[in-house]
């Protein structure tokens, strides 16, 4: 079903610039959603809410839109108002498939090349699908290019779709902590094993490039409970990373195939988000013990096991 939603542009006002002032410092977010799976046009509203009234970053959020105007996950080929990215200092990106038209990827193409951090969320792996011989190609996540095999997903995050591990609906996802990894910025306040999730691991190829640190392995559980017991075998030896940084050029990448709409109920999955983006914008010393992560206002998120 066709879900409406309202273009949402939070512009509230932030603190005055003092020492009490919040650690986003007004840096501008784009928050780009356009899937037709997990329910992004849902979450990302949400996300941009919690990132500007509690930790002070101005953010809009971009939708795909149908030839109405209206805000539709399955369009594909129309995103709106993305020369927002021309004065974005962050974007944070979860689309699947798209195929937008040249005008709009240059937007995308001209942000990714200026060295600014990029934060990907689950299907940003595979966020475009561009047919060879067009422009950007090299862009689709099953791109053959020399150099850009497996397109936007594997070149600039760290991995490409590759498939689910996990069984899709029926085994859920346990993040634990990589040891090595226990003190970065980005887990601060999230304990071993408080991360739950609904949907299920992804699959990828390990190890991911030299370049991508794992932060969290997703502990494939038996079923959709967070009190299942995770699944014994070759299944979860090894466990497959499900947050991990990255470098692109000189820009801080974060890549996470977690956050269906629902999974963003999960306080310490919000708390990831929240200390991620700032990471990414470089405020992590500014990360305290255990962010503010209050969801704002009411959110019901419909689940990834409904179809649209």
């Amino acid at each position: 079903m066709r879900q409406q939603f309202f273009l949402l542009f939070l512009a509230c006002s932030l603190p005055a610039m003092t020492d009490e002032r919040l650690p986003g410092d007004g840096k501008n977010v784009v928050l780009i959603a356009g899937d037709d799976e997990y329910h992004s046009e849902q979450m990302m509203p949400q996300f941009g809410r919690i990132l500007e009234e509690r930790q002070g970053f101005h953010c809009i959020v971009l939708f795909s839109k149908n030839e109405k105007g209206e805000i539709d996950p399955h369009a594909r080929e129309n995103i709106p108002g993305l020369d927002a990215l021309k004065n974005a200092d962050l974007l944070i990106l979860f689309t699947r498939f798209r195929d937008l038209p040249d005008k709009q990827m240059k937007y995308f193409v001209d942000y990714l090349e200026s060295g600014k951090p990029i934060f990907g969320i689950r299907t940003a792996t595979h966020a475009f699908e561009i047919a060879s011989g067009k422009t950007y190609a090299k862009y689709s996540w099953n791109s053959k290019e020399t150099g850009w095999e497996g397109g936007f997903g594997r070149k600039v995050l760290g991995e490409t779709w590759i498939a689910h591990h996990g069984n899709h609906g029926k085994q859920s996802t346990r993040g634990r902590i990589v040891t090595e990894q226990k003190t970065s910025p980005i887990l601060r306040g999230i304990a071993d094993g408080e991360i739950w999730t609904r949907t299920d691991v992804y699959e990828v190829r390990l190890p991911l490039p030299p370049t991508c640190v794992p932060l969290i392995d997703g502990e494939v559980l038996t079923g959709m409970k967070e009190t299942d017991p995770a699944v014994a075998g070759k299944l979860n030896e090894p466990m497959m990373p499900v947050a991990w940084t990255n470098t692109y050029k000189k820009a801080r990448v974060f890549t996470t195939t977690m956050g269906a709409a629902e999974d963003f109920e999960s306080e310490a999955l919000r708390r990831l988000f929240v200390n991620a983006a700032l990471w990414a914008v470089g405020r992590e010393a500014l990360i305290p013990e255990k962010s503010d992560v209050r969801l704002v206002g009411d959110y019901h998120p419909t689940s990834f096991l409904l179809s649209y």
